[in-house]
């Protein structure tokens, strides 16, 4: 699944392509991705306004668009859920089979393609209106994460994917952070050392950015005609020698020695996720 980085990147990616254009007309190929949002909703909402913005909150993309003649703006909000895609490609290029949303843009066509359909392209903002602070910005403190972590007794793994504790991590980017704080996925929140928060609270920020400016380096070409176009870029891209590969030190790594101390990495399930961790550096 997508998390903070891999939304990033694309945000920034799609974001000069599409100020300035004006929706056409909107089609809702899968109504379950727009839901609660209707489609004549929809429609309603985006035809002939204007894309003014786009940003991201957690692992969700706000699209911004200027309504012409009518009061306020609007905004759409989106989620990759496991498999989604977004991209613009020319008009009369055929559409991907599991295109559930398309808007029409005069010479290309904006194309949310979801083959799982567990994202969303909505009107309704209630999943990001319950989320925690941005991992990146100055609203995530030690000292306020180091509050919500000791009023858990969840495993420290598991409260990491907790949205309303800090918007964006997800499975892989919290293997990381822990290896790197040195602290063990198994231990509960609420027993994580000060010391121990203010290293995985670095952990996280040092991560994530690490990983954004790789994935910076990747074209993201979801309408060319390369074989892998669109996929994320995290781990490594097979047969592109030109892709970036991100340095993940514990993640998808079991039975491989740790780059610190050489003990075999190891693997774990935690609330149904897959957790790595090295045996010997997280104690």
């Amino acid at each position: 699944m997508p998390e903070l980085p891999e939304v990033e990147v694309l945000v920034r990616h799609l974001t000069p392509l599409l100020r300035g254009k004006v929706v056409r007309g909107v089609v809702v190929r899968k109504a379950k991705v727009a839901r609660p949002t209707t489609e004549r909703a929809l429609r309603g909402a985006l035809v002939e306004a204007l894309f003014i913005g786009l940003t991201r909150r957690g692992k969700y993309l706000i699209f911004t668009l200027e309504r012409m003649g009518k009061r306020g703006d609007v905004t759409v909000t989106g989620h990759l859920g496991m498999t989604g895609r977004m991209f613009l490609q020319p008009k009369a290029a055929p559409l991907p089979k599991h295109a559930v949303v398309v808007l029409d843009l005069g010479r290309h066509a904006f194309v949310y393609e979801d083959p799982r359909q567990f994202g969303r392209f909505t009107l309704d903002d209630s999943a990001v209106r319950q989320l925690g602070p941005e991992p990146l910005n100055g609203e995530f403190t030690v000292n306020s994460f180091a509050s919500s972590l000791r009023r858990s007794a969840q495993a420290i793994k598991v409260k990491l994917l907790d949205q309303s504790l800090v918007a964006g991590i997800g499975n892989i980017y919290a293997s990381e952070a822990l290896f790197r704080a040195g602290v063990s996925p198994r231990r509960a929140a609420r027993r994580v050392k000060a010391e121990e928060v203010a290293r995985l609270h670095a952990a996280i920020r040092e991560v994530l950015a690490e990983a954004i400016e790789c994935g910076s380096t990747i074209p993201l070409d979801f309408a060319g005609g390369r074989k892998r176009d669109g996929l994320f870029y995290y781990g490594t891209v097979e047969g592109n020698s030109e892709f970036y590969q991100e340095r993940l030190l514990v993640y998808d790594r079991a039975g491989k020695p740790c780059v610190k101390c050489a003990a075999p990495i190891k693997r774990l399930v935690q609330a149904a996720r897959s957790t790595f961790y090295c045996p010997g550096c997280q104690r």
